[in-house]
């Protein structure tokens, strides 16, 4: 896995206040292309991921939500 990907813990990969369920995500990258900046695709995994350190306020980040079609991100 790259190392600015945050790393994988109990079936979910976080970093800040953006979530990613793993076991959810069905890898159609539809949050990486709304917001590259915070979302990265790890092709090993065949997984959405955050990237470590990003910004969960970003304003992308609240359509990649609403966008995914497993519902597998989240914001705490």
């Amino acid at each position: 896995m790259c190392p600015r990907w945050t790393t994988l813990t109990g079936g979910k990969i976080m970093a800040g206040e953006v979530i990613i369920d793993t076991e959810e995500c069905i890898g159609c990258e539809a949050c990486v292309e709304l917001c590259p900046e915070v979302f990265a695709f790890d092709s090993d995994e065949e997984k959405a991921s955050v990237i470590e350190g990003a910004d969960g306020d970003a304003a992308c980040v609240d359509e990649a939500i609403a966008s995914c079609p497993s519902e597998c991100i989240t914001k705490e």
